[in-house]
Order: C-alpha cells, then sequence, then structure tokens
C-alpha cells in the first residue's frame, strides 16, 4: 500500500514538474479514456451477440417456417446490431430477392458507423499528445539552455535542472497517452471489424436461406 501511495506522489510531482504542456496532454488523456469507456461498453457489452449461435436459431425458425417466431427472436436481441440487420431482411422475407437485399443493405450501412464511431479519434488524439510532449521537451531544454546561458551561477544549477525536469516528464506524459490511445485504438478497430464481418457474414446466410424459402414455396405454387 505504502508503494503504490509512493508512486502515486512520485507521478504527481512529476506532473507539477513537467510545464505548461502537460495539461493539454492531461486533458488529452482525460478525453481519451472517456472515448474508451464509451467503445468498451458499445463494442464489448451492448452491440455483440453470440453471432454463431443467434444465426442457428434464425436459421432453425426459418426453416419452420416461422418467420414471426424469427423475428420476435430479432426484436429480443435489443440494442444489438446483427439482430437488427437480420430483423430489416426478415420483415421483408415474403417479397422479391431485391427488396430483402436492399432492406439488409440498408439496415447495415446504418449499423456500420455506429461501430466506428469515435474511434479515429484515438489516433489523432495520440498524435496530438506526442506533439504537446514534444513541445514540453523544446520549452524544457530551452529553460536549460538558458540557464547554462545567463542565469545566475548560484541559482544555475537549479534552473538547469528543473529545465531538464520539464523536458522529460512532459515527454514522458506525452508518450504514455499516445500508447494509451493507440493500444485503445486497435483493439476496437479490430473488434469494430469482427462485428462488421459478422454482420456481412449472416446477412448474406439470411438473404441466401430466405431465396431459397421462396423459391420452394413458389415450386409448390406451381404444383
Amino acid at each position: 500500500m505504502e508503494q503504490a501511495g509512493g508512486h502515486f506522489d512520485f507521478i504527481i510531482k512529476a506532473f507539477q514538474t513537467g510545464g505548461i504542456w502537460v495539461y493539454p496532454i492531461a486533458i488529452s488523456l482525460g478525453v481519451s479514456i472517456a472515448i474508451s469507456l464509451e467503445r468498451v461498453f458499445r463494442l464489448y457489452i451492448q452491440y455483440p451477440v453470440a453471432g454463431r449461435r443467434f444465426w442457428d436459431e434464425i436459421r432453425n425458425l426459418v426453416i419452420a417456417d416461422d418467420l414471426d417466431g424469427a423475428i420476435k427472436y430479432c426484436n429480443a436481441g435489443g440494442e444489438r446490431l446483427l439482430p437488427k440487420v437480420l430483423r430489416a431482411g426478415l420483415t421483408r422475407a415474403s417479397r422479391d430477392e431485391s427488396q430483402i437485399q436492399n432492406a439488409i443493405d440498408a439496415a447495415t450501412l446504418e449499423a456500420l458507423p455506429k461501430l466506428e464511431k469515435r474511434i479515429p479519434y484515438l489516433s489523432l488524439i495520440a498524435n496530438i499528445a506526442t506533439l504537446f510532449g514534444l513541445l514540453g521537451t523544446i520549452s524544457g531544454l530551452i529553460t536549460a539552455f538558458n540557464a547554462v546561458a545567463s542565469a545566475d551561477p548560484q541559482a544555475r544549477q537549479a534552473i538547469l535542472s528543473a529545465g531538464i525536469s520539464e523536458a522529460m516528464n512532459a515527454t514522458a506524459f506525452g508518450l504514455v497517452t499516445a500508447i494509451f490511445s493507440m493500444i485503445c485504438h486497435s483493439l476496437f478497430s479490430n473488434q469494430a471489424a469482427h462485428l462488421a464481418s459478422e454482420i456481412d457474414e449472416f446477412g448474406v446466410k439470411l438473404m441466401d436461406l430466405v431465396a431459397a424459402r421462396n423459391f420452394k414455396h413458389s415450386s409448390e405454387r406451381t404444383e
């Protein structure tokens, strides 16, 4: 416990000696954390569904010619994106293939931006934090060089030390923020791509299944 408190005190002291540029870096880190928490909730809790198991249930209902049951099963998915896309196709299952496909495509186009929302900002924040850290480095080095050039010999050591501390701490805070943001960007991008591929895969499978069902029914009517 004492060791954790010591680390926290060290971080506070480093922040206080990092110069003015650590403040925009801290704001960038706060924004990055807020976006990351929101994306964790959306991409890992609210939007996903066990795609394979969900599709197996929908397929069984469609094969059993229970479209109403399949639609109700999709409605039970709430805010999850895959059920919304499949529901759009199922509600038009008795129409021609082009209308079914248009419904699935429209629902997919509505879902995909929700997956990618705010993720690009994390990459931007990483770059901004790195640049603010670089500004802090330059500012601290300028302070240090000015101390060597013009400061009173008795105060030179303290000013030089403060300038170097400002440069190093600003760089460290900028890099920590950038690393955190880039890791989150990579994780969320991969998860969004995974969910998008599920939507595409099962949307196509639903289209094929409904088309086969309609063809079967039309053949029965012809006979």
